[in-house]
């Protein structure tokens, strides 16, 4: 039988690449922790790990069990602390999981009033560059639940918050493409340099799927990785910058388009298993706070 133990001797030694140095993070001895781990790989039937030189390398079973082994012992230390609030030994701590625009965008308005209601609860707050690695996280057990665009078949609870809207960056005194209608066909922007994302940001695959759309592929004058700098740059005129609508202040000192056709994308918190009564509680908060469009809907 696998024991929790076994499995965090196993993401302690791959996490380090050494069973030595592992052995002392673990306080065991190196001969009982090699011990453990010649148990657990009988008990799987394989090998998990190939002893090298001065590392340890994983095996494709090896490779397999390890985001297995990390979300039973993060769903552990999970239960743990549920048992710790219910005695009233702990105040709890929620796990968040966001991709970096939303949690600019979105999130701060839930955390405030969170924050206000519940300031016993300490909240992390992760953020990644990419839906698909907040999807891959999500699924690690990394986190109590995750906000961001809705994962495809995704198994486990998902409750729509609404639809991100996009919009154009350009500087306020710049040629008007818009004829003054406040809307912009993307393709006649195809000719700029645009302000654009850096490669693994999810944002740069969603505007070369938008340009893609408008007949053309977009030239690239400055590269960020952050959000919140797309349109500032775009406002200072380094060229057009698709960002969501939701990132942008009060009195943004840029000229802000409605692309057309419109670009939008559903945001969702979703979850691994039925959430506990504390995020929960956070769920309902951030779709009461949420201003995207459309209702909200469960499944």
């Amino acid at each position: 039988m696998t024991s929790l133990r076994q499995l965090e001797y196993l993401v302690t030694v791959v996490d380090t690449g050494s069973f030595t140095r592992a052995a002392e993070l673990l306080h065991v001895t190196q001969p009982a922790l090699s011990h453990q781990m010649r148990a657990l790989e009988k008990g799987v039937g394989g090998p998990l790990l190939e002893r090298l030189p001065r590392s340890v390398r994983l095996t494709p079973m090896g490779r397999a069990m390890l985001p297995h082994a990390r979300a039973t012992l993060a769903d552990a230390e999970r239960a743990r602390c549920a048992a710790r609030q219910a005695s009233g030994l702990e105040a709890g701590e929620l796990q968040i999981a966001t991709v970096y625009s939303v949690g600019l965008g979105v999130l701060p308005a839930a955390l405030r009033v969170w924050r206000r209601e519940r300031p016993e609860v300490d909240v992390r707050l992760v953020e990644f560059r990419h839906a698909d690695e907040l999807r891959d996280a999500m699924a690690a057990g990394e986190a109590d639940v995750a906000v961001g665009p809705v994962p495809p078949g995704w198994d486990g609870p998902v409750r729509e918050l609404g639809t991100e809207e996009f919009v154009v960056v350009l500087p306020i005194d710049g040629p008007r493409e818009d004829d003054g209608t406040g809307v912009v066909d993307l393709a006649t922007l195809a000719d700029c340099a645009w302000v654009h994302y850096a490669p693994g940001n999810g944002l740069a695959d969603l505007v070369d799927q938008a340009c893609a759309a408008a007949g053309f592929q977009p030239r690239a004058a400055v590269r960020t990785e952050q959000t919140a700098a797309a349109p500032v740059l775009a406002a200072a005129g380094l060229g057009p910058a698709l960002v969501p609508a939701n990132v942008l202040p009060e009195g943004f000192p840029g000229r802000v388009l409605r692309p057309e056709p419109s670009i939008r994308r559903t945001l969702a918190a979703y979850c691994r298993s039925t959430p506990d009564p504390l995020t929960s509680a956070f769920i309902d908060v951030v779709a009461g706070e949420c201003t995207l469009g459309s209702s909200h809907r469960n499944r």
